[in-house]
């Protein structure tokens, strides 16, 4: 279990410790764990306090969610391989492929075989496990993907590997080491191909009440920051000539795109305009959305900000050079840490194109609002799903999905 505040300690994913939980799981099956799905209704979220200048909340779009399958063992992202299937991270050490309705079978199905099982190989417990998987953009016909996960010496690794003959998966190798030397949490784990073909890793500050050793603002350091790494025609990786720091004498540094980060959980890629969504978990009190664009060596200003204010010190910061959040809510009542979404561009709801979704892993709130839209002192309202979301995904239409630790997908409508 992690240090830090009694309130950390009984968080879930990104930036949360959620061994309470898993215990819960493994000790009934993952059906009967799921809570029903209630009524849709909306709630509103808690406005930015800050005083920071106030922008007229934007008209909430509809959303709701349609339950797809249950039975998965704590799914905490999924993605798809260019095809209809949908490829769903299990923390534990699984992938699992999830197919479509077709022909006769008229019901989603899962494979009874895994794509890939790497249990024995993930260290399992709170935040730690299985927690990221990227397919290679030309998967159809080099069958390349990438994972990332926390290995049995407690650090994280971003690791290779390839499709077999048999159209399952098998490990190849580490490409790259992630040390994660003194706390269990703040993993990060999402990976993904940006528009520019590059892989993009997100990595946690390395766990502990306010980032101790403020690894976030140290740029030598892997820890809180986005990677960015060219794994084009080569086994292992090579460093994009564009990184900010691609000469610099330091190793680590020259992985770096941006910093400043607590833990950001999950993040997109904005299919129509390559724009990057980072949504930070916060330490108390704010949790946060960034807009990224497509500018590199952004700092995101953690540990001196926390959302739009000052954290160390707590008043009177230096707020010069650091990056403010497009939103952000309060870390009080139900809610406890943010689960970054895609902006829709699917073709099943029209009224949610353009829309950012996003979530609350504790409250089970879901947002959506405007990709295009002014910064935001307060949200639209909410969803409340009734669910733990722990993820998002989307598949090769563009249309969005939700996992539920308790073990459900859901698709995202209007």
């Amino acid at each position: 279990m992690s240090t830090g505040s009694h309130r950390q300690r009984h968080r879930l994913v990104a930036g949360l410790t959620f061994a309470t939980f898993v215990l819960t799981m493994a000790a009934a099956p993952a059906a009967a764990a799921t809570p029903a799905a209630p009524a849709s209704r909306t709630v509103d979220a808690a406005p930015d306090s800050d005083g920071a200048g106030r922008f007229r909340p934007e008209p909430r779009a509809t959303l709701g969610l349609t339950t797809i399958k249950s039975g998965f063992v704590s799914p905490v992202m999924l993605t798809h391989a260019g095809d209809s299937r949908l490829f769903v991270v299990e923390q534990p050490g699984r992938i699992r492929i999830l197919r479509p309705p077709h022909g006769s079978v008229t019901t989603w199905t899962i494979d009874a075989t895994p794509y890939l099982d790497i249990q024995g190989l993930v260290q399992y417990s709170g935040e730690e496990g299985l927690l990221g998987l990227a397919f290679h953009p030309g998967y159809a016909e080099n069958g390349r993907f990438f994972l990332y996960y926390t290995n049995n010496a407690g650090n994280n690794v971003v690791a290779l590997g390839r499709r077999t003959s048999f159209n399952r998966g098998e490990l190849i190798r580490t490409i790259l080491p992630i040390f994660h030397p003194t706390y269990g949490n703040h993993n990060g784990g999402m990976i993904n191909f940006g528009p520019d073909g590059n892989l993009y890793i997100g990595t946690g500050d390395g766990g502990g009440t306010g980032n101790p050793t403020n690894t976030a603002q140290n740029t030598t350091s892997l820890l809180g920051k986005i990677l960015r790494i060219d794994v084009t025609g080569t086994s292992t990786y090579t460093v994009p000539p564009s990184n900010p720091w691609a000469n610099d004498s330091n190793p680590n540094r020259r992985l770096v795109w941006s910093y400043g980060l607590r833990n950001p959980w999950r993040w997109s890629f904005d299919r129509a305009d390559g724009k990057m969504w980072i949504a930070d978990v916060g330490e108390d009190r704010w949790e946060e959305v960034n807009r990224a664009g497509t500018g590199e060596a952004v700092n995101y200003g953690w540990r001196v900000m926390e959302g739009r204010a000052c954290y160390n010190p707590s008043s009177g910061c230096n707020t010069s050079g650091k990056k403010r959040p497009h939103a952000v809510y309060a870390n009080s009542g139900s809610h406890c840490a943010v689960t970054g979404g895609y902006v829709y561009r699917g073709s099943l709801y029209p009224s949610l194109v353009g829309r950012y979704i996003f979530a609350d892993f504790c409250s089970g709130y879901i947002w959506n609002i405007s990709a295009t839209g002014p910064e935001l002192s307060s949200l639209p309202a909410a969803y409340s799903s009734g669910r733990s979301i722990s993820g998002f995904g989307e598949s090769s239409s563009g249309e969005v999905y939700v996992t539920d630790i308790g073990g459900v997908v859901l698709r995202v409508r209007d």
